[in-house]
């Protein structure tokens, strides 16, 4: 009986996406750094980390920014890092070095910045993330996760146990994050876990839909399709038509 390979075979096969970037190096890099310094310092942490309240009150807004390179223990680290390795080494290729770090601080700040407005709603367990130190690179992470899944979403993801298309994998995750954002015990995590799906679903839609992008895409396929008339090049041809046939 004849065999055939299965679509998701190159998937099982080998591990990972492949070598670092040097974008991958360098975000790693600080983070790896942060970690280390924060663990000689633990004092660090409320500077660097983001506190809404002192956000608010003592305008330290630089925590925006900082708060995504701490974490809070190695396993921590280690499967954000590993995470922005996973998925974010393709996008990396598919958008270009500027344009995936754009995304990924846009998703980390975002996410910080809608954690901060969570915090400001009238119930109890928003107050509890008013005052509280919020840490970790995985607002970023679920924004890159969200346009992993929009991107290859039958690609498979292991979840736990199971391999899973990467859009329901995303869909359960964020179904989590926002059950667990309602809770006292998550809410603090989660909900910066749930803003960086947010901030990542509305900056590619933005970007998807951008005048400016889709008058550049037709700009751009009109100029091909110029040159291909201009050297007379075919896609294809009638089967008898072999000389003017482009392979």
């Amino acid at each position: 009986m004849r065999r055939y390979p299965s679509p998701y075979a190159a998937s099982y096969s080998s591990f990972g996406p492949g070598p670092l970037s040097q974008a991958l190096k360098v975000l790693i890099a600080a983070n790896v750094a942060a970690f280390i310094a924060t663990t000689m310092m633990p004092g660090l942490i409320l500077w660097l980390g983001l506190i809404p309240a002192a956000v608010l009150q003592q305008f330290q807004v630089w925590q925006l920014g900082t708060y995504m390179f701490l974490h809070g223990g190695v396993f921590h680290i280690l499967f954000n890092m590993l995470a922005l390795w996973m998925f974010g080494t393709e996008l990396e290729r598919l958008w270009g070095t500027r344009e995936f770090l754009k995304f990924y601080f846009v998703c980390g700040i975002g996410a910080g910045v809608l954690t901060i407005l969570f915090s400001m709603m009238p119930f109890g367990v928003s107050r509890q993330v008013y005052e509280s130190v919020v840490i970790g690179a995985s607002g970023a992470i679920y924004g890159l996760l969200l346009a992993y899944a929009l991107t290859y979403p039958e690609r498979p993801i292991l979840l736990i146990v199971f391999f899973v298309p990467a859009k329901v994998c995303v869909a359960i995750l964020g179904a989590i994050a926002l059950l667990s954002s309602m809770s006292e015990r998550g809410g603090v995590a989660n909900a910066t876990h749930l803003g960086g799906l947010v901030v990542a679903y509305i900056y590619l839609k933005g970007r998807r839909t951008h005048p400016m992008a889709e008058l550049k895409y037709r700009y751009l396929k009109w100029k091909i399709n110029r040159v291909r008339k201009k050297f007379d090049v075919y896609s294809g041809g009638r089967a008898d038509d072999w000389d003017r046939r482009v392979h």
